[in-house]
């Protein structure tokens, strides 16, 4: 896979790419457009092979010159093609202007926009807006896309859905709703934030072979985490290895009625690897937890007293799932706070941190919800959806560790660590207990790490968390339970492709 697939930039950024690519590598502006509008056409015919009309949108700039070498490829390729112009096609220069004349050298022509076109389209190539769009839409471009979301034809987007704003996920007045988004040299930050995943799609990405060293100066906004990071945090184990290489997880929750909470945490702890865990909980779950899970250890805690013995063992900690809000849950969190070993802290342990000043530590891991994440940082749910990547490094500044914001494209950041993003997961994953789960799967994956990397562990288990909710939601996302993704953690976690 492509360095450059690894990272997400802003729209200013990407524009420097295709300046270097240009200026500096020597790739002509029109081999460049050439190369953009050939991957998009070999996607487009890879996603929808039985699809023989084409209509193809072209606006007045650039991502019109991809729309037209598009056109002429299928035009080529005996596909049935219509090209209608935003703006009028004469008036466009440069690359764009000798993309439109090689169309109409194939004998085609482009149309005025009409709404009737779309009904007999089955497929539609959104090529009318790029990535410079920083106002809400009017006009003619408003009355194409908003047509364009009421057809009933697939849509494919060349480089980034019409309307979409690149930087920050916002619908600029109206938005093109792609079925397939294929972006090209620097994937676009808006597409993991705001109202970005509901509109991008399957998003396919191209480096258009413009060189990763040309441009890795290039400021990122976002590492994009893939199966590849995994496969270096956990390699292959060596075949001497023994449990107590791995990690010895102490889950600490399961106040009364929510021993699950803590069964679940504990369950995936050793999904994800760990070599032995144990679950603290109140004495009266011991018995419904051992029954269910009996590679799980037990211990029965009354008092903070009571961990004495475990915690000479432990070496992570997954302080939080249905812990409660209770003196009992409030003594253990103060215990625990204090304890050496490096913890994983989530639910109503977040909340009990919240009550205080912020503290800063560089020994956890919080993996708050929204909601949790207004209340640490002593604002609202709305403030924190708003500017999710913002969130999430004031988490960091303010906190420490590792922060993980929860949600669909889950973000992790440290404080010099910059954000990382999770590209997958579903919303058939907004369920009870997706977080008893993934605190479980962050400890483990962070005790087989000797719980050095705080960072690298929480975003490791994360993007496995997600991989096996989305294997969870290949027969439906509606119905997913948490315990849904524990029998799938094991492939996702030994996948090495």
């Amino acid at each position: 896979m492509s360095e450059l697939a690894g990272f997400a930039y802003t729209p200013q950024n990407v524009r420097e790419l295709d300046r270097i690519a240009i200026d500096e590598v020597g790739i002509p502006g029109f081999e460049l457009m050439s190369r953009a509008g050939r991957a998009a056409f070999e996607a487009t015919v890879e996603s929808f092979p039985d699809a023989r009309r084409w209509l193809v949108l072209c606006g007045a700039g650039n991502n019109a010159g991809d729309g037209y070498v598009i056109a002429r490829l299928a035009r080529q390729a005996a596909l049935e093609v219509t090209v209608s112009g935003l703006g009028d096609p004469i008036r466009l220069s440069g690359d764009a202007g000798r993309a439109y004349g090689e169309f109409l050298q194939t004998g085609g022509a482009a149309v005025p926009f009409d709404a009737g076109l779309l009904g007999d389209a089955d497929l539609i190539v959104d090529a009318m807006l790029g990535t410079g769009l920083d106002r809400p839409l009017k006009g003619a471009y408003l009355d194409a896309v908003e047509a364009v979301s009421q057809a009933p034809a697939p849509v494919v987007a060349v480089d980034i859905p019409s309307g979409l704003n690149g930087l920050n996920g916002e619908v600029m007045g109206a938005a093109v709703r792609a079925q397939l988004t294929v972006t090209f040299v620097g994937l676009k930050q808006g597409f993991f934030v705001g109202q970005g995943p509901e509109y991008v799609g399957k998003l396919v990405f191209d480096d258009l072979d413009v060189p990763f060293d040309a441009v890795h100066e290039v400021p990122r906004s976002l590492r994009v985490y893939r199966r590849q990071n995994l496969n270096r945090l956990l390699p292959v184990r060596e075949r001497t290895a023994h449990k107590g290489d791995f990690g010895h997880v102490l889950v600490v929750g399961g106040n009364i009625g929510m021993a699950g909470a803590a069964r679940m945490a504990g369950e995936a702890a050793l999904r994800a690897g760990a070599g032995l865990v144990t679950v603290a909980t109140r004495p009266e779950n011991l018995a419904a937890i051992n029954g269910q899970r009996p590679e799980l250890m037990c211990c029965g805690v009354e008092k903070p007293r009571d961990l004495s013995e475990v915690l000479k063992r432990a070496t992570v900690i997954a302080l939080g799932p249905g812990l409660g809000h209770d003196m009992w849950a409030a003594s253990l969190v103060r215990r625990l706070l204090r304890a050496p070993q490096p913890k994983v802290v989530d639910a109503d342990a977040l909340n009990h941190i919240a009550r205080k000043k912020p503290k800063r530590r560089d020994d956890w891991i919080l993996t708050p919800h929204p909601g949790e994440a207004a209340r640490l940082l002593r604002t609202d749910t709305a403030a924190i959806q708003t500017d999710r990547i913002a969130a999430v490094a004031e988490l960091a500044r303010l906190y420490g560790g590792a922060a993980v914001l929860k949600g669909r494209n889950t973000l992790i950041a440290g404080p010099d660590t910059g954000t990382t993003v999770i590209p997958a997961g579903n919303p058939g994953m907004a369920s009870a207990g997706m977080g008893d789960v993934l605190t479980g799967i962050i400890a483990g994956v962070l005790a087989q790490t000797s719980g050095q990397n705080l960072v690298g562990s929480a975003a490791a288990g994360a993007y496995v968390h997600a991989c096996a909710g989305d294997a969870a939601a290949e027969t439906g996302e509606r119905g997913i339970i948490a315990t849904d993704l524990l029998m799938h953690l094991k492939p996702c976690l030994n996948d090495s492709g």
